[in-house]
């Protein structure tokens, strides 16, 4: 029994320590990442101040599919606070979604700036194949109009669009070929712990991470949502393969910013704030609320960027140390979720260990100095980690989500187990399977709508 337990108790060391070592540099990935931030980091100006300058026309792309519950209330919203004076909005149907379709053209009967441009192929396809029928149906309309687009602005179906979104980009885009403002997601009070985790990370992501890619020159890969896209920049994506948009791809948005910088022309990620109390301008939506649909959503994500992503981007034509360390934050999620997996484990086969020895009336071995250091600065690491966490939710929201930041950390690793598990599913499915389709959740848009100061 005791030649057993010892070799147990060696497995659950080298399994505690292939955690440590891959959580100590992750976390060591981490660090440097904030005090980049804070070196590079530029005060949000309080006010929003724009030159006078004659209005770009834009045009607002919306895919919608399986959206009759959101797209009418998203559609009145958007026309009623967006402050620009040439815009049209193009919301992509498919032909076997008849309740999208009406609820959409109710909308386009009450305003002549909405277009619903229903495809021929009935859905879902991919959000990239239904953008790309959008771009078409916006050629088709500047031949018979003569009027031409300057570029062209991404939004779902779900988002709070903000009054001030389509002047920042009217500004950013006369030098900028790619612009992103933050996305800053909604919280149920009633399922704080799921919803909220997506402020939590959001709030690193688009207050610290997209900050410092836009300064040290990285690609900045689009959200799909609040960006901006100049048409110049489209012309020469569609001039490559027919349409700016990849079709097959699950991350259409996180590719297009990465094929932009590979075209050489610059991006942007913008943050400033307007209004008497200096309102960040943002995109803001619900996200999902429950285990089940984030696990669906974030498999898509981890599919489509650390996946199949991977293998069609690769690490990018250009020689550039920025971009090389992006890419790999991007794409060290499964092996981040395989250290925390490990981790766990190795917890739990502590505790069965020590119940064994307490039985058994043995000593467990004492061990090793090196791993008994790696566990303690994983502990100030993760020390570290919770409290820039807590402090980027609470800047983006209030000290009261910030404090909530804390336990939804294991929410948050909880949900990233399991969407990396599906995520592998779905890539290795890919080989042999169909084409990708659009595998959306069911979206809701607020009863009431934040307030504008």
């Amino acid at each position: 029994m005791s030649a057993w337990l010892d070799a147990y108790d060696r497995a659950v060391a080298e399994v505690a320590l292939f955690a440590a070592v891959v959580i100590l540099l992750g976390g060591i990935d981490d660090v440097v990442m904030d005090l980049v931030w804070w070196r590079v980091r530029d005060p949000e100006p309080d006010r929003l101040k724009l030159p006078p300058a004659p209005p770009l026309p834009l045009a607002i792309f919306v895919p919608a599919w399986d959206e009759q519950a959101v797209i009418g209330p998203m559609l009145r919203a958007t026309l009623a606070r967006f402050d620009h004076p040439d815009y049209r909005l193009y919301v992509g149907c498919y032909p076997n979604d008849p309740g999208t379709i009406r609820a959409a053209r109710s909308v386009a009967a009450e305003d002549a700036r909405v277009r619903v441009v229903v495809g021929r192929q009935d859905g879902p396809t991919t959000k990239a194949d239904c953008l790309n029928r959008l771009w078409h149906a916006l050629l088709a309309e500047e031949d018979g109009t003569g009027r031409r687009a300057a570029a062209v602005v991404l939004h779902d179906a779900e988002d709070v669009v903000d009054p001030a979104a389509l002047r920042v980009f009217d500004d950013q885009l006369r030098d900028a070929a790619l612009v992103q403002l933050p996305v800053v997601p909604l919280i149920d009070p009633r399922r704080r712990l799921v919803s909220g985790h997506y402020a939590d990370e959001f709030a690193e992501a688009h207050r610290r991470d997209l900050v410092v890619r836009s300064a040290l020159g990285a690609a900045v890969p689009l959200a799909g949502v609040g960006c901006a896209i100049r048409r110049d920049a489209l012309d020469r994506l569609a001039a490559e393969s027919g349409a700016p948009f990849e079709p097959h791809s699950l991350t259409e948005d996180y590719e297009l910013g990465l094929r932009v910088a590979a075209l050489g022309l610059p991006a942007r990620f913008v943050r400033v704030r307007d209004g008497a109390r200096g309102r960040l301008i943002a995109t803001r939506a619900y996200f999902p609320d429950t285990v089940d649909t984030a696990v669906r959503q974030k498999a898509r994500w981890v599919t489509g960027i650390a996946l199949i992503g991977w293998d069609r981007t690769g690490w990018g034509a250009r020689r550039h140390g920025a971009e090389y360390w992006m890419r790999m934050r991007d794409r060290r999620g499964l092996l981040a979720v395989l250290a925390l997996l490990a981790a766990y484990l190795s917890l739990v086969g502590w505790g069965l260990s020590t119940l064994a020895h307490v039985v058994t009336h043995s000593d467990a071995a004492p061990y090793g100095i090196g791993l008994r250091v790696l566990l303690a600065l994983n502990g100030g690491l993760l020390c570290w980690r919770l409290l820039a966490r807590v402090l980027h939710t609470a800047a983006e929201h209030d000290a009261c989500e910030g404090c909530w930041a804390v336990p939804r950390a294991l929410v948050s690793n909880y949900i990233a187990m399991l969407a990396a598990r599906r995520a592998l599913g779905r890539y290795l499915k890919s080989f042999a399977g169909p084409p990708p389709r659009w595998d959306k959740t069911i979206h809701r848009f607020p009863d009431q709508l934040p307030t504008i100061p």
